[in-house]
């Protein structure tokens, strides 16, 4: 792990370690799913890994489980700190993207769990109802785990659980798209921006498609959601046409799915996912924030 102190998992050969390292990609999904942000998932890790070397072996019962509640219960901490800081935070926000190896993709339900609509939609719900939420529905992890790890009874747990199905149900994509599907409709896209056809932008976005940029304050954005085909579609053209000539657009697989990288002068400027519903673009969501970037640079592998 980055970062690491002379306590790092690799300089302990044991059976903590092993159990650690063999759960590692697993507990980094949890917590990026939870939080929306790689960097907060990775001191996740890090402070799940200091508190599992404290704990007696003897007593746990199942590995996996424990440190799985380790790592929610870190991860709901950091998340009710991270939501009161959002509230300053400057324009949209928008999760930290993903390079993401093909075999994510090819796990639908863990793809549709981590892709960036997914993520936004989990950002609508109480620190809470998003751990009982990615916990029974992603991970299928048991009530009572459930309960341990948020700190409530089982009665409560699967009341919340309800409520939180309920709600992403009302808000999540309207079917989920094959990798196939999505390649098809973004390499149609890629084709109109990079060509400026104002019709074809037309034609490939929902009428009440959504436009939304993360600039963290660093980097120029959008200051807020800009919404509808016609606007959506020239301001992708009078983007373009500013960057032309020095800007290379490229898809990549970012959170499950295929998305495209804007790069100028070889570095990573943009990353941009994209919600298809129905055959059409219904969410372009472009994260521009330097610090959101950093795991754009190589493959991350998630698990469930």
């Amino acid at each position: 792990m980055a970062g690491t102190s002379r306590t790092a998992p690799e300089d302990r050969p044991d059976h903590a370690t092993e159990a650690f390292l063999a759960h590692r990609n697993l507990l980094f999904t949890v917590a990026y799913e939870l939080l929306g942000s790689a960097a907060d998932a990775e001191d996740v890790l890090q402070e799940t890994w200091l508190r599992w070397i404290g704990v007696d072996l003897g007593t746990v019962r199942d590995r996996r489980a424990y440190l799985v509640r380790i790592t929610t219960r870190q991860a709901l901490t950091r998340l009710r700190t991270l939501g009161r800081r959002r509230e300053s935070y400057v324009g949209p926000w928008l999760p930290a993207p993903l390079l993401t190896a093909p075999d994510v993709a090819e796990d639908v339900e863990l793809a549709d769990s981590v892709s960036m609509a997914m993520l936004l939609v989990l950002e609508t719900l109480t620190p809470t109802e998003r751990a009982v939420f990615v916990l029974r529905e992603v991970f299928e992890v048991d009530y009572d785990e459930i309960a341990e790890a948020v700190g409530k009874g089982q009665a409560t747990v699967r009341q919340i659980a309800h409520r939180a199905r309920a709600h992403v149900a009302a808000r999540r994509p309207r079917g989920v798209v094959s990798a196939a599907e999505a390649r098809h409709a973004l390499e149609a896209f890629q084709r109109a921006v990079e060509t400026g056809d104002l019709q074809s932008l037309l034609d490939l976005l929902a009428p009440d498609v959504v436009f939304l940029g993360d600039g963290g304050g660093v980097k120029q954005a959008v200051p807020r959601p800009v919404v509808g085909a016609e606007k959506v579609a020239r301001l992708l053209a009078a983007g373009r046409g500013r960057i032309a000539g020095t800007a290379t657009l490229r898809p990549v697989q970012v959170n499950g799915y295929p998305a495209l990288v804007l790069r100028l002068d070889g570095e990573i400027d943009t990353v941009v996912a994209v919600r298809i519903d129905e055959g059409l673009v219904t969410g372009l969501y472009a994260v521009r924030n330097p610090e959101k970037l950093s795991h754009m640079q190589r493959e991350t592998a998630l698990r469930r």
